[in-house]
């Protein structure tokens, strides 16, 4: 993980969030959450349906108002300073599809031509192939891609400008095991090149596979943080999904 320093020993948080919170008329999806993000970490906000992880990352990334709360990405507002935030950030959701009557290299062309132009498109576009390791079927239709295909093509989508800070909401949802695995390799290995990621997972199991650091929520609440090997150690459990179990029971 490249954890860097801004002035005198003071840490930069990529992200920071504290007591967030989102209703939807009387019902609060959101109660309070608060949490921060180190630079090129990757930090997972982990829970079953339901618990009000996508919420939250739809705030962060800008789609959803926040109901009160306050949080800053780079040091940016994410209540004041909505258009510089968004011009750092890529957002991935689980739903995300792709323009099927392209070809992948057309698709990923297209999405780019939206952050460059001229050679800033061609490397872009290649930077994206090869996240996606889809160059054998990169100048096919996208509507004879696989669902694994696909996410893959998506995840790529999303990274290959690389953004500051990459939003990837439940990350593999329905993948086959070789797919997955590519999605995952992919996102540890985009941090090399600077971006700093938060994901969002029901998969508790998964989790401990790419991220640095986690936390736990259910019922719109934050009930648990820490890395995987500090919440294994701290519970006395051999995985997350046990680490979560016992952070949540009363």
């Amino acid at each position: 993980m490249a954890v860097k320093y801004h002035g005198a020993g003071v840490q930069l948080k990529a992200v920071m969030v504290k007591d967030l919170t989102k209703s939807f008329g009387t019902f609060q999806a959101v109660k309070g959450v608060t949490f921060s993000v180190e630079e090129g970490e990757v930090f997972g906000l982990i829970g079953p349906n339901g618990a009000g992880k996508t919420t939250t990352m739809r705030m962060l990334s800008t789609l959803l108002q926040v109901t009160s709360g306050t949080a800053t990405i780079f040091g940016k507002d994410l209540v004041t300073e909505t258009d510089e935030i968004r011009k750092i950030i890529s957002y991935l959701p689980e739903e995300a599809g792709a323009y099927k009557n392209l070809t992948g290299r057309r698709y990923l062309e297209f999405i780019a031509r939206f952050f460059g132009n001229g050679e800033d498109v061609e490397k872009m576009v290649d930077y994206g192939i090869s996240l996606s390791n889809l160059a054998d079927r990169i100048d096919d239709k996208v509507e004879t891609y696989s669902k694994g295909m696909t996410r893959r093509l998506l995840v790529s989508r999303a990274l290959m400008f690389k953004p500051r800070l990459a939003i990837l909401d439940e990350l593999t949802s329905g993948l086959d095991v070789i797919s997955a695995q590519h999605v995952r390799r992919t996102v540890r290995d985009t941090t090399k090149d600077g971006t700093t990621i938060i994901v969002s997972s029901h998969n508790m199991l998964e989790v401990e596979l790419i991220c640095d650091r986690l936390a736990l929520i259910a019922d719109g609440r934050v009930v648990e943080m820490g890395s995987p090997a500090e919440l294994k150690d701290k519970y006395d459990a051999d995985n997350i999904e046990e680490v979560f179990v016992k952070a949540v029971s009363p």
